[in-house]
C-alpha cells in the first residue's frame, strides 16, 4: 500500500475520466489489489482484498490531503471486491446525479454506486479514440455494445451510423442517454439481442465498413471467450463490405493475443491481422498478455451469402 500512498501524495488531476493507479498490473509490489480512478469529480478506490478500517482511513487522509491542496473536494467511493460480490460506500464527499464524465470529447453516464461495472471501462480509452480518428463516413456493427461508448465515439467521428447489440437492455438504455448527452439523437440504432440469435437481422441491418467485438471474457449464458468467440467470428465474413475493419477485443487474464489470432485463422481466415492497439499507459502490466488486447483486422475476402 505505500507505492499507492506516494502515488497519491503526487497526483495530478486529468480533465477526462481515468485510471490514477493501476496496482492490479503488478508493478506496485504490496499494492497488487489496489486500483485508483478519477471520474470527475469523485475520486474511485477499488480492492480486491477487504482493507482494514485503519488501511481505509490511512488512503482516505491522503487523498483529503492531496485533494485539498489541488483546491479539490474529496469526494471519495472505496468499492471491495471478491469475485461477483462487491461491497461499495461512499467515504466521503457525493457523487453527482446524474454522474456525467468525459472523455476524449465525449460525454458519458457513469454509476459509481452500483455494481462492479460502472458505465464506462478506462482501458478500452485508446480503442474509442481509434474508432473515432477512423470511424468517418462508415456503417458500424457495435456487437456487446454495453452502454455503447464505442457508437458514441463512431458517430462524433463522422460515422454514417452504428448498429448497437447487447442483451443488456439496461445497459442499452444508458447508451441512448448517452448519445443524447452527445447531441446524437438520430444515427444509432439500438438492438436488445442475443447476437447468437439475431445473425439474420444483423445481415439484413448491413454489410458494415466497421466492426467492433468487444464481448465479456466469462459470462455464463451470454458469452464464454474460450468457447464463443470461435462462433462469433464463423459469422464476421458474412456481414462485412470488402476492406471492412474489424476490432476484435479480448479481456481473459488467463488467454493470450495468440489464442484470438488462431481463433481468427481458423474460423475467418480471410482477416489480415494489422496491428495491436496499446492500452493507455497507466495500465501498463508486468504480463502484457494479461491484459487487455484489442487487434485490429481488415476483412480482405468478398460477404458470403449463405
Amino acid at each position: 500500500m505505500q507505492l499507492l500512498l506516494e502515488t497519491i501524495a503526487t497526483i495530478h488531476l486529468p480533465d477526462d475520466a481515468a485510471r490514477l493507479f493501476h496496482g492490479r498490473g503488478g508493478l506496485y509490489p504490496g499494492s497488487e489489489h489496489l486500483n485508483l480512478d478519477w471520474f470527475s469529480p469523485v475520486l474511485l478506490l477499488t480492492s480486491f482484498k477487504a482493507l482494514t478500517e485503519s488501511e481505509l482511513h490511512t488512503v482516505q487522509q491522503a487523498l483529503v490531503q492531496r485533494m485539498t491542496a489541488l483546491g479539490q473536494p474529496c469526494n471519495l467511493v472505496y468499492q471491495y471486491r471478491a469475485g461477483l460480490q462487491s461491497d461499495t460506500r461512499l467515504l466521503c464527499g457525493e457523487v453527482p446525479s446524474p454522474h456525467i464524465v468525459t472523455e476524449n470529447g465525449c460525454r458519458f453516464q457513469v454509476h459509481l454506486l452500483q455494481g462492479q461495472n460502472h458505465g464506462l471501462f478506462l482501458d478500452m480509452a485508446n480503442g474509442r479514440a481509434w474508432v473515432k480518428a477512423h470511424g468517418a463516413q462508415c456503417k458500424v456493427l457495435n456487437l456487446f455494445a454495453y452502454t455503447c461508448g464505442f457508437s458514441v465515439a463512431a458517430l462524433l467521428g463522422g460515422a454514417d451510423e452504428v448498429v448497437n447489440m447487447d442483451m443488456s437492455k439496461g445497459a442499452l438504455a444508458i447508451g441512448k442517454q448517452n448519445h443524447l448527452l452527445n447531441n446524437l439523437p438520430v444515427g444509432a440504432r439500438f438492438l436488445g439481442h442475443d447476437i447468437f440469435k439475431s445473425w439474420g437481422k444483423l445481415k439484413k441491418l448491413g454489410p458494415y465498413d466497421l466492426l467492433i467485438a468487444d464481448p465479456p471474457s466469462n459470462q455464463k449464458g451470454s458469452f464464454v471467450a474460450s468457447k464463443d468467440y470461435l462462433r462469433l467470428l464463423r459469422h464476421l465474413p458474412e456481414l462485412l463490405t470488402p476492406g471492412a475493419r474489424v476490432l476484435l477485443c479480448l479481456n481473459a487474464p488467463e488467454l493470450d493475443r495468440a489464442f484470438l489470432q488462431q481463433q481468427v485463422q481458423t474460423a475467418a481466415p480471410q482477416l489480415t491481422f494489422l496491428q495491436q492497439l496499446e492500452n493507455p499507459a497507466v495500465f501498463a502490466d508486468k504480463t502484457p498478455e494479461r491484459a487487455l488486447k484489442v487487434l485490429l483486422y481488415r476483412f480482405d475476402g468478398e460477404p458470403k451469402t449463405v
